[in-house]
């Protein structure tokens, strides 16, 4: 590879980045000069440029180690100059952070920069009682704990933990880009996640393979570029479809897109990953084979990776300015809109939805793009699983495909369709959802038996990194997965988190926070996930009950849920008062009567499942009782009866010693 790429691929990247913002602050008219407190110029261009550093160092942060992870061998320079790479992103992300905290205050505060005790304190009240400033804050301590745990930590699976730190620093970010409590709230917010991930692995993965260039040999850049190129795949249909939905939030008519600055710079940031889908469609079809082939295919890499950084960073400046450029659309909290809002849309930012009928749960949507991609790229890989086994000849059970389909299909409706548009407004509908995330959609989706077909699908590799075989293999042999999958565990878990989750403040934070909302859907999957798993799974676990101890466990599951649903349906009170009896219905049952509905739905629709679950044990019962008495019969004619014939011996030399017995007698 050319000396010089480590230095010219990087400088384009900034250069070109630092162009485009400069011009996107033009076209918008973010950096013009206001006419009532304005901060100065040097906060006019430092808010933008700091928070484009801090969107850079996220990219080197996240991809790098996501590279590390899923495409170097650990025992190797490339791992270690990927995590030095990781360590250094975290650093200036630290940095920047701080930078945008301090600019950011100025911005907001009208303040001159100094060092006076006043500007102290009020820099201390901004990130301890406004949102903007804890939001920073927040985010500052998370960049500076990624930074020790990128320069302490090398060994792989601690690696793991690096990741999740790094991850963490995208929710601050991600609450930023759209107001608490303005309409649409939930889906930017998810939309703005997935852009932010997708960008960095994308962007950070593609750095990386810059930095690695000169430790490896052509042949291994060939390997690891092709993991990269999946990886970018992965990345730039999140990126792409988020930023749809996220440019469709803000601007809202298609005269706005060209007629507004944030319109043209969104257009100009739409070219531009264009563009990069044209470069990774080459990259996969035409560069990868030619990198090891001679010199010349690495010198022609090296003009790629920096013409390719180029256009990213003209994404990158772009996305820069957007983020202070005025959306045509408000995006003020409902509540600060004034007066005419009704109480509904003053509690979740949206107004209240129609009146919920039969035919709402075929017409009512509120799409999350977050849980969407959820479900296309489980259904995705899981059908890429099946067709690579089938070309090497082996047959998956079409059975366990319709499983997994119709769980995916389950998900994205309960995530996307009426249960996500009501929720928040009726108990009974909210409790609905839980039983679909906690009962019904893992029974199918365990049906599937998803890790059983990745192990048969994936190939083992032999260069010291991990794929996806090694990564499950580890996973589901580690001591928390043997404790987690434990069917007792398991149950516990699975029916303690109804009352845990309904009667502490988890119930209130989950209603009322984007975050909390978000966790109780993935803790719900999990724990009835982990629960069917231990009872009727096909993948492998450690352990499992014995049939008669399974049927046992899951009647006792179901009298716990009996319980709670009795314990709604005669309660006198109304649970979440503020929020469910103030949202101003004027239609459906009262908050009251619909909590006792919900009640009823969890001890009787939510038994259902659970009776499947125990039809499905008694079913396996059986089947394996008839394997063993199969078992059994092969062994019988393997020996030619030879159990039979020595129980037959034993019978007669019994009767023998019978017979002198009573000759002796006589």
């Amino acid at each position: 590879m050319p000396r010089f790429l480590r230095v010219v691929a990087p400088a384009a990247l900034i250069a070109v980045t630092l162009a485009a913002l400069v011009m996107g602050l033009s076209i918008g008219g973010a950096a013009a000069e206001r006419t009532l407190l304005d901060p100065g110029v040097v906060v006019r261009y430092g808010i933008p440029i700091s928070r484009t550093l801090v969107n850079l160092a996220m990219a080197g942060l996240i991809g790098s180690i996501v590279m590390s992870i899923w495409a170097l061998a650990s025992d190797k320079t490339e791992t270690r100059t990927a995590m030095d790479l990781a360590a250094g992103s975290a650093a200036l992300l630290t940095v920047a952070s701080a930078a945008t905290l301090i600019f950011t205050y100025v911005d907001v505060s009208g303040q001159a920069f100094s060092g006076d005790s006043a500007f102290g304190a009020g820099l201390a009240q901004f990130v301890t009682e406004i949102e903007l400033g804890q939001l920073w804050l927040i985010e500052l301590l998370l960049a500076a704990v990624t930074t020790v745990l990128a320069f302490a930590v090398r060994e792989r699976r601690l690696t793991l933990l690096v990741l999740v730190a790094a991850m963490a620093t995208t929710l601050p970010l991600a609450q930023q880009g759209h107001a608490a409590g303005a309409s649409g709230h939930a889906q930017a917010v998810n939309s703005l996640l997935v852009h932010l991930i997708g960008a960095a692995v994308w962007l950070g993965g593609l750095i990386t393979l810059v930095f690695i260039a000169k430790v490896v040999d052509r042949k291994r850049l060939a390997v690891i570029t092709a993991r990269y190129s999946t990886l970018a795949l992965l990345a730039f249909v999140g990126v792409a479809a988020s930023g749809v939905v996220s440019a469709w939030l803000r601007i809202g008519s298609l005269d706005a897109l060209f007629g507004t600055g944030y319109g043209q710079l969104v257009v100009w940031k739409t070219a531009a990953l264009v563009a990069l889908g044209i470069f990774g469609a080459i990259q996969r079809t035409r560069l990868i084979p030619r990198i090891a082939d001679s010199a010349r295919g690495g010198r022609v890499f090296a003009w790629f990776v920096t013409a390719e950084l180029a256009v990213m960073g003209i994404a990158s400046g772009v996305a820069g300015a957007l983020g202070r450029t005025a959306t045509p659309v408000a995006l003020e909290p409902a509540r600060d809109q004034g007066e005419g809002i009704s109480p509904a849309e003053w509690l979740t930012g949206d107004p209240l939805p129609p009146e919920l009928t039969a035919m709402s749960y075929i017409t009512g949507w509120k799409f999350d793009l977050a849980w969407s991609l959820v479900c296309v790229f489980g259904i995705g890989l899981y059908v890429a699983a099946m067709i690579r086994l089938a070309r090497r000849g082996d047959r998956w059970p079409i059975g366990r495909a319709v499983a997994w389909l119709l769980g995916m299909l389950l998900l994205f409706y309960t995530t996307n369709g009426p249960f996500n548009l009501y929720e928040q407004y009726l108990f009974s509908v909210h409790m609905l959802g839980h039983m679909m995330l906690t009962m019904l959609i893992p029974l199918t989706l365990v049906l599937g038996a998803p890790i059983t077909l990745a192990l048969r699908a994936t190939e083992k590799r032999g260069d010291g990194s991990w794929g996806g075989r090694e990564w499950i293999l580890w996973m589901v042999q580690t001591p928390f997965s043997r404790v987690v999958t434990h069917p007792a565990v398991a149950a516990v878990v699975f029916a303690g988190s109804l009352w845990v989750f309904y009667f502490t403040p988890i119930f209130r934070w989950a209603m009322q926070e984007h975050l909390g909302h978000q966790w109780m859907i993935v803790h719900f999957l999990i724990a009835g996930y982990l629960f069917s798993l231990s009872m009727i799974g096909i993948d492998p676990v450690p352990y499992r009950f014995p049939y008669p101890l399974r049927l046992v466990t899951l009647f006792a599951t179901m009298a716990s849920h009996a319980f709670f649903g009795v314990t709604l349906m005669t309660g006198s009170s109304l649970m979440l008062a503020d929020w469910f009896g103030a949202m101003g219905r004027t239609w459906g049952a009262t908050p009251l009567e619909d909590q006792s509905t919900g009640g009823g739905i969890a001890w009787g629709i939510g038994e259902l499942p659970t009776l499947a679950l125990a039809l499905i044990v008694a079913v396996q019962w059986s089947r394996s009782d008839t394997k063993e008495q199969k078992r059994k019969d092969r062994a019988e004619d393997r020996s030619g009866d030879a159990e039979l014939r020595a129980y037959n011996e034993m019978l007669a030399s019994q009767s023998q010693r019978d017979q002198r017995a009573e000759s002796r007698g006589r």
